[in-house]
This record gives structure tokens, C-alpha cells and sequence, in this order.
């Protein structure tokens, strides 16, 4: 069975081992790059990420909710979230054929 999550520690040892830079500064890379990305998404409400694809913020209302086992009703409070749609470029490359 193949391996379906990509964790954090896996894109360090990927920048590790294909551009080389130490394990410790790869993990600030990618830590900067998450935060800046949550930073700008929280401040703007929209990101975009050329040829990768648009991250926004939605906020969804209140509602009522009910529990699948025990169909007791509960409101369930309005929340912002995370919406994302891939890119034309995004969608090809998912989409190719070749596998490299």
C-alpha cells in the first residue's frame, strides 16, 4: 500500500537532499514559507500562488447541526474556511500523462 500523506519532515530530507542545505535551515525554509503563506492568507483573505493555485477564506454561517448517533440537534457556530482551487497549470500537470 502506498504512502497517501506527505509530512513536513519529508519536504525537509527533499530539500536536503536535492539542493543540499542543512536539514536545519531547509526546516526554517519551509517553516517561513507556511508562515508567510498563513500570514498573507489571514490578512488578505485571498492568496494566490502563480501556476500552483488560489487559497481563500470563506466564512460559513451558523447553523443547526444534528449528531448521526445519537440525532440530538446542536448548533454548529459560523467559522471561516480554508477553500482551494488548482491553478490551469496545476490541473495539467496532475493530469499528464508522463510520469516523471
Amino acid at each position: 500500500m502506498q504512502r497517501t500523506n506527505l509530512t513536513k519532515k519529508d519536504l525537509i530530507n527533499s530539500i536536503y537532499m536535492q539542493i543540499g542545505f542543512s536539514k536545519n535551515i531547509s526546516e526554517n525554509l519551509i517553516d517561513d514559507f507556511l508562515i508567510t503563506v498563513v500570514e498573507n492568507l489571514k490578512k488578505e483573505k485571498k492568496l494566490k500562488l502563480s501556476k500552483f493555485g488560489t487559497f481563500s477564506i470563506r466564512t460559513k454561517k451558523s447553523r443547526i447541526g444534528r449528531n448521526p448517533k445519537t440525532k440530538e440537534q446542536t448548533t454548529i457556530t459560523n467559522r471561516d474556511v480554508v477553500l482551494f482551487k488548482a491553478s490551469k497549470e496545476f490541473k495539467d500537470l496532475v493530469n499528464s500523462k508522463n510520469d516523471s
